[in-house]
């Protein structure tokens, strides 16, 4: 599914008329995932016994070994996400071009985790220069053909794109002023406002500073212009995630409903009330099973979906149309480089499920 989603999309965007080509394999993507599952199912297995063990021995309680189970998974998430990256990159091509992304995702993962533990110790105040970093450590390794691509800039550029969120705190504290005032309409208003401000402000700086790295990127002589819309963003996902929710009220509530019935009528016939009501001795077994089945799989298979019609689609689409290719003629000198065979493709991104599927 996964590699058909991709070839659709992929070859519905179009620079200069030439579509993207997809060439991922579905066994690569399935074989990666199996051997990460094996890495991850020993890491589970043995490390996560032996922190219990430890933790129980020298604290007396799990509190710890959880702790630094979930501290352990934290570096293998960022590796997933270079790698899932990489394998993406080199099956793509363009003008029959391929793509790649050098190998250093054990590099991206602790200069992640060192970024994101300065980001917090600055309560948010460097996440741009987190930001900054992180995506020019992608884009300096990336490759199209021969020629690589380099990120310009500096990361205080990002700043700007973060006025909307200093606005929500701003009308945040005054909210609070205005509750310490004694005044809690006008405090419930401008917490309504800095809840909105917020919500707009986190997709802002998403949007903006997306917009601000791309045109820094520089490939060659190539550079690229882009102009994606904030506003329209949020609505293409408030809109679309209105509708899924809306669309699968009605699949979700029956099937529930059923459930619950039958999870009732196993229970009055466990406690020997099943004689009132004869017809829950028809129900054949594994009823409860099948119900509990369907409605897993209503909610999974349809959330999939509609959010790929209603969500990224229209996102992709938008940041489609407002992308465009700079001084194109560099494009010439480039040449064809070698194929890069990305082993174990996207497993560990699969695994974890690091949101690295389209």
């Amino acid at each position: 599914m996964k590699t058909r989603l991709r070839r659709w999309y992929w070859s519905a965007i179009r620079p200069g008329g030439h579509p993207l080509q997809y060439v991922g394999d579905p066994w690569e993507k399935l074989l990666g995932f199996l051997i990460a599952v094996v890495i991850l199912a020993f890491y589970i297995g043995v490390v996560n016994l032996v922190l219990m063990f430890l933790s129980f021995s020298l604290f007396q309680g799990n509190v710890a070994a959880y702790a630094l189970s979930f501290l352990g998974v934290i570096p293998l998430w960022f590796y997933a996400q270079y790698r899932a990256r990489r394998y993406v990159l080199a099956r793509t091509r363009w003008r029959g071009v391929r793509f790649a992304l050098a190998p250093g995702a054990w590099g991206y993962a602790f200069r992640a985790l060192g970024h994101w533990i300065v980001t917090i110790m600055s309560c948010g105040l460097l996440w741009p220069r987190m930001t900054f970093w992180l995506e020019k450590y992608k884009t300096d390794r990336t490759y199209f053909g021969t020629a690589r691509m380099v990120q310009e800039g500096r990361w205080s550029m990002l700043y700007p794109s973060t006025r909307w969120i200093f606005v929500a705190l701003a009308l945040a504290a005054l909210s609070a002023l205005a509750y310490w005032g004694a005044k809690p309409a006008a405090g419930t208003s401008l917490a309504i406002l800095a809840f909105g401000a917020g919500v707009y402000g986190l997709v802002f700086y998403r949007v903006d500073s997306l917009k601000r790295l791309t045109e820094t990127k520089r490939l060659g002589t190539v550079r690229l212009h882009f102009e994606p819309n904030a506003a329209r963003i949020l609505l293409i996902q408030a809109f679309g995630y209105a509708v899924t929710i809306a669309l699968m009220l009605v699949p979700t509530m029956v099937l529930g409903v059923a459930l619950i019935g039958v999870q009732a009528a196993e229970l009055l016939t466990e406690i020997g009330a099943g004689d009132a009501l004869p017809w829950i001795e028809a129900l054949p077994p594994y009823t409860l099973i099948a119900f509990s089945a369907a409605l897993y799989f209503t909610i999974f298979l349809m959330w999939s979906a509609l959010t790929q019609i209603f969500v990224t689609m229209p996102t992709i689409r938008h940041y489609a149309q407002r992308l465009a290719i700079a001084a194109p003629d560099g494009l010439a000198r480039v040449r064809q480089r070698p194929r890069d065979e990305a082993e174990q493709a996207e497993g560990f991104a699969e695994a974890l499920d690091v949101g690295a599927s389209i």
